[in-house]
């Protein structure tokens, strides 16, 4: 179904998402809203983080998803749930159906992590693995819904979503009344339609920014076309954001109340994640960081006291130590090094004393004998250092030609 703005104002108002806030009582945490000192500092003004990866299910998916079951009617709650998902909405409507005792069916990518997998299992739904892509997962989900009766629970395209996510916004004008900034990610849109719903209503004042990462921003090209535009093999770490086109219903919603949509890179997103495990102490994935990843890209683009939505926290452990390997490189705590040296018994020893010397921490050593470019006498040496910062990368690379290192490049 296709909606235009005024039926998408019509049908997600401030009321719904009052409503979704009596109706998560007592189901759904009030999330943390933690200060950064360290962020304040960069952007020059009171930065605070909305802790949703401490939700329930690790995401704020449970909020829609329980106010989309729990407004079934008795009929369709007999017949039973579906959805398809990677990750959190999946988790999400799980945990949801069994509170509310619907039965759930959820399809989820074969190449889905193993604890999305059995954490969604866990919370009580049939988990029914398809397709490669996401996209595959869905038309699966969607063709078990239409031969089986279960109602189909989409991630963010519908209204009762829509205010469940909402209800993260009030939150936030409770818990920081003076807010000026609220700096959300967008995959489909239903969280930052959301949110902007519940606090436009009261405070039109409050700026809110969306973020995408780069490589999935399909609201940019959608807003200036005026419609939703699908994108061609969106391509992100950042999977809980990585939609390739906005919901019709959140489109017009973000259309009318987000007063602006920005992109972070890859390397933005990485060092958000870090900078959310160091600083903060929070375990974050990479699209619940992405407001991180715009306040460091853009520091005095915004309005304080800004308060920054960390949506989730539910990152594979494999995926977790990809990212902070990249988001360290990508800080200049990480160097590759390759070198010549005389193969002879002690030159190793001798290239480590000088290492130590400049603290930088060996990582990981590899020789090359066997290369027809060196000498009969000669060997290559590739080394992963761990380094403290670009500064101390040239000190280290200063340090190794002073003492006659041939560093190759």
């Amino acid at each position: 179904m296709s909606y235009s703005t005024a039926d998408s104002l019509r049908t997600v108002t401030p009321d719904d998402v009052r409503g979704a806030q009596k109706m998560l009582s007592g189901v759904a945490r009030t999330t943390a809203m933690e200060g950064s000192r360290y962020l304040s500092r960069l952007v020059g003004q009171p930065v605070h983080l909305k802790c949703e990866n401490l939700q329930r299910t690790g995401s704020f998916k449970l909020r829609g998803a329980y106010v989309r079951i729990a407004g079934l009617l008795p009929e369709e709650r007999a017949a039973g749930v579906v959805a398809a998902s990677a990750g959190n909405h999946a988790q999400g409507v799980a945990l949801a159906s069994s509170l509310l005792g619907v039965r759930s069916t959820v399809f989820m990518p074969k190449g889905a992590p193993l604890p999305k997998i059995s954490a969604t299992r866990e919370y009580g739904a049939e988990v029914r693995l398809h397709g490669q892509v996401v996209d595959e997962t869905l038309a699966a989900a969607q063709e078990y819904a239409a031969r089986t009766g279960a109602v189909f629970i989409h991630p963010f395209d519908h209204p009762d979503v829509i205010a469940g996510q909402g209800t993260v916004g009030l939150e936030i004008l409770e818990q920081c009344p003076e807010v000026r900034t609220i700096v959300v990610g967008i995959g489909g849109g239903g969280l930052a339609a959301g949110i902007a719903v519940a606090v436009k209503a009261v405070r039109p004042d409050v700026r809110i920014v969306g973020v995408q990462a780069a490589g999935a921003a399909a609201y940019p090209p959608s807003l200036a076309a005026g419609r939703p535009v699908a994108l061609q093999n969106p391509a992100t770490m950042a999977d809980g954001i990585k939609v390739g086109r906005p919901g019709d219903v959140p489109f017009a919603l973000i259309g009318e109340l987000v007063d602006e949509v920005c992109t972070v890179s890859e390397d933005e997103l990485s060092a958000a994640l870090l900078l959310c495990l160091e600083r903060a102490k929070l375990v974050v994935e990479p699209a619940g960081a992405s407001p991180v990843a715009a306040l460091l890209s853009r520091p005095g683009a915004f309005e304080g006291p800004v308060v920054a939505v960390l949506s989730g926290g539910n990152v594979d452990p494999v995926l977790m130590q990809r990212v902070l390997r990249h988001g360290m490189a990508a800080q200049g705590r990480y160097l590759a090094v390759r070198l010549r040296l005389t193969d002879r018994p002690g030159a190793l020893a001798t290239l480590l004393g000088v290492l130590s010397g400049v603290e930088a921490n060996v990582l990981d050593v590899s020789h090359i004998r066997t290369d027809p470019r060196l000498g009969l006498t000669e060997a290559e040496v590739e080394l992963q250092l761990e380094t403290m910062g670009p500064e101390h990368c040239t000190e280290v690379g200063r340090a190794l030609r002073a003492a006659g290192y041939t560093v190759i490049d």
